[in-house]
């Protein structure tokens, strides 16, 4: 049996102390090499980072400007736009291209260059100077008018190796990128290495240094939890790009106007629908508050108000006019909501606007739609029975007048019924003409005598202490129009003058001259007659002036007045083909100027001879159901030489017609009658006698008559004796003529 030798005995402890110190020693020098490594590589990873986002990004935007200035829309472009088209636009673009362009390749200049870059940075440059120092050529062909052949003959400048350069520029920078990239794939790489070296290491001396191996292990841990975080970084910025460039596609593309300020209402952002829809660019409103779309209709408080419920935090909805840049106004549909932080603090503030002019003009339109019609069937529902009653007034008073001597008082009387008849007649017209858009009849007037007789209507129904004054042409001045219509228009605007006096003193002035409107309203008429009414009241407001001519709007106390006069005026002259005017200010009065289109002497001359009654002696069949309008219709006839059959029973009337169908030459009837309307009444005499004139009288005369034969003629109540006496004799004579 072989003894252990003592000595080695003794001297293993040494050994395995030399041999644990040794691997102590190479542990502790391992994981001071790995450690040193490992910190040399973050600092390899964090460089390579900073060299790919600080100095490639801001490179490749200074690319890109230098781009745009040598591409379309460029100093290139622009300077051979102004050779060729010798314009001062593009002159001024090339200018400013230049000066922007010098301040783009100085910037450049400052960032870290190679040789090849700054080479390629001078070769555009140089280029440029060419293009530059041709500027003066080109601006002396432009001033004497060299053909653009000639002068580009003359200016050309090669371009060719600013382009080159500029690709060589890019090679550099994309070179500079994949440097960038693969030193950071590098340094990952490396740290993956050194992360099994490590492993396997420790993995060998775990037995002798456990806690060495462990404080390795946090240590390669850390290190492999940082690879990863910077790969999802990568990934997630990739992925963040992707989005951020689909909203601001989105945004941009919208329909919607966008607009973005700060917590101050200074304007960050407005999307390409705003600048469209505004004609405001993003550059000019940046900075600004919104104030600038303000078109006054909203008033102060709604504002605080606004600014009250987005201080909560809270989104507000409502309805704007806003003002376009050169202007016009459009309607839009808001919403103005507070953009919040992580912490739900307010950090912008962001406003969603809708056009909706068109929406709103259409709603417009049926709510008027609407009001006309429900005007036109409050006046159809009195214009029948009022009309038959102003029928006997006026009928009657012409036949008085007729037999009363002229210039007595007797007549002077029967004229003032006639005339406050008319006005009765004309209120129910206003109410008709304004619903329905009837179409009055233009005739020669003159002017004179209307004012007159509104004016002495109007003495007896205005307060004492409101003077009128009417200052008349030295001629009488003739303008073509209704007769009616002008009566309602001098009434309305002379009325509502002395209605804004609100009982104090004024004076309310009607002149009529031969003047012509302003020449950007004096169309294609030459002669032309100004009914001007002014007064001294209190004025108007400018806000009242922009709704003066609206239906129903009114600035009456509730019950005081329609909101129709204006409104009716204003259509009335329209249709005549005149022109009215407005002038007012608070505390300056009002002044109306109504430009008439001036009847020539023959339509004078003509309608003076209208004014003569044809007179008959045909046989004539009267039917209407109001006893009062039949007498005084059957008066008037015999007066003018009829003989009359009158009756106020349509089914009597067609008895004694069916008794003797040859014995009549015309029938008048009204329109609106119990038991047979007076359509059924002439479609049963014209089935025995197809040809007979037939006159229809009616208060409110439809649009439309299907009758067979002639189409009748149809005369509105009251009826005018004037007007009667000529339709008559015109519906016989043309009954006389024989149809082919």
């Amino acid at each position: 049996m072989r003894v252990p030798d003592p000595s080695l005995r003794q001297t293993r402890p040494l050994w395995i102390a030399a041999a644990a110190l040794a691997l102590i020693s190479v542990t502790v020098g391992l994981g001071v090499t790995l450690g040193l490594q490992t910190r040399t590589q973050f600092r390899e990873i964090s460089a390579s980072w900073d060299s790919y986002t600080v100095s490639a990004e801001r490179k490749g935007a200074l690319i890109s400007e230098i781009r745009g200035y040598l591409g379309y829309g460029g100093i290139i472009h622009n300077f051979k736009n102004f050779v060729l088209r010798q314009e001062d636009v593009y002159l001024q673009a090339t200018t400013a291209q230049i000066a922007q362009f010098r301040e783009t390749v100085a910037e450049y200049g400052t960032l870290a260059l190679v040789p090849s870059e700054r080479d390629a940075l001078d070769a555009i440059a140089a280029t440029i100077s060419a293009y530059e120092q041709t500027l003066p050529q080109a601006q002396t062909a432009a001033r004497f008018g060299w053909p653009p052949a000639r002068t580009d003959a003359l200016v050309r400048v090669d371009d060719s190796e600013a382009l080159a350069a500029l690709a060589r520029l890019e090679g550099v920078w994309r070179e500079a990128q994949a440097a960038s990239t693969q030193r950071i794939l590098a340094s990952v790489t490396e740290g993956n290495r050194l992360i099994w070296i490590g492993f396997w290491s420790i993995a060998a001396l775990v037995l002798a240094a456990l806690v060495i191996g462990w404080l390795l292990y946090l240590m390669f841990r850390d290190l492999n939890a940082a690879n990863a975080r910077l790969a999802r970084e990568l990934a997630e910025r990739t992925l963040l790009e992707q989005a951020q460039a689909r909203l601001t596609t989105i945004v941009e593309q919208s329909p919607t106007t966008i607009l973005m300020t700060d917590t101050q209402g200074r304007i960050e952002y407005a999307n390409a629908k705003f600048e469209a829809l505004t004609g405001w660019s993003r550059d000019e409103i940046h900075g600004k508050t919104p104030a600038f779309l303000q078109s006054g209709d909203t008033e102060d408080h709604a504002y605080a108000e606004i600014r009250e419920t987005l201080g909560r935090g809270e989104t507000w909805r409502g309805v704007f006019r806003n003002l376009r840049k050169d202007g016009s106004s459009y309607w839009a549909e808001t919403t103005l909501l507070p953009l919040l932080d992580a912490q739900g603090a307010v950090q912008n503030f962001a406003g969603l606007g809708e056009d909706i002019t068109e929406a709103r003009r259409a709603r417009d339109h049926v709510v008027r739609a609407q009001k006309l019609e429900a005007v036109g069937q409050l006046a159809g529902g009195v214009a029948h029975d009022f009309n038959n009653i102003l029928t006997t007034i006026v009928g009657a008073s012409h036949l008085a007048a007729l037999d009363a001597p002229e210039g007595s008082d007797l007549a002077q009387e029967i004229d003032q019924i006639e005339i406050a008849a008319r006005r009765a007649q004309s209120l129910v017209r206003e109410l008709l003409t304004f619903a329905r858009r009837e179409p009055g009849k233009r005739q020669p007037v003159l002017l004179d005598e209307i004012v007159s007789e509104v004016l002495m209507l109007l003495r007896a129904s205005i307060p004492p202490l409101v003077e009128l004054r009417y200052t008349a042409n030295a001629a009488p001045l003739t303008v073509l129009g209704d007769p009616t219509h002008l009566h309602q228009i001098i009434m309305n605007l002379c009325r509502n003058a002395a209605e804004a006096m609100t009982g104090a003193a004024g004076i309310v002035e009607v002149t009529v001259t031969d003047d012509a409107p302003p020449e950007d309203m004096a169309r294609d008429r030459v002669a032309w007659v100004r009914l001007q009414v002014r007064d001294n009241g209190p004025g108007m407001q400018p806000q009242t002036l922009k709704h003066l001519f609206d239906p129903f709007f009114t600035t009456k106390p509730l019950g005081k007045g329609s909101g129709l006069g204006l409104a009716v005026v204003f259509g009335l002259v329209e249709e005549m083909e005149g022109v009215i005017t407005v002038d007012s200010a608070p505390g300056a009065g009002a002044r109306f100027d109504i430009y008439l289109p001036r009847a020539n002497e023959v339509a004078v001359a003509q309608a003076d001879a209208e004014r003569t009654l044809p007179r008959g002696s045909e046989r004539v069949l009267l039917v209407d159901d109001e006893a009062e309008v039949a007498g005084t219709l059957r008066r008037l006839l015999l007066r003018l030489g009829y003989r009359v059959d009158a009756f106020t029973a349509p089914r009597q009337a067609l008895s004694a017609f069916t008794a003797a169908p040859d014995a009549y030459d015309l029938v008048i009837s009204d329109m609106v009658m119990p038991d047979m309307s007076g359509l059924e009444l002439a479609a049963a005499i014209r089935a025995s006698r197809p040809g007979l004139p037939v006159i229809f009288c009616s208060g409110y005369p439809p649009r439309l008559i299907d009758l067979p034969g002639e189409v009748p003629n149809i005369l509105g109540k009251p009826v005018d004796p004037v007007l009667f006496a000529r339709q008559v004799r015109t519906a016989i004579d043309n009954g006389k003529i024989p149809t082919p």
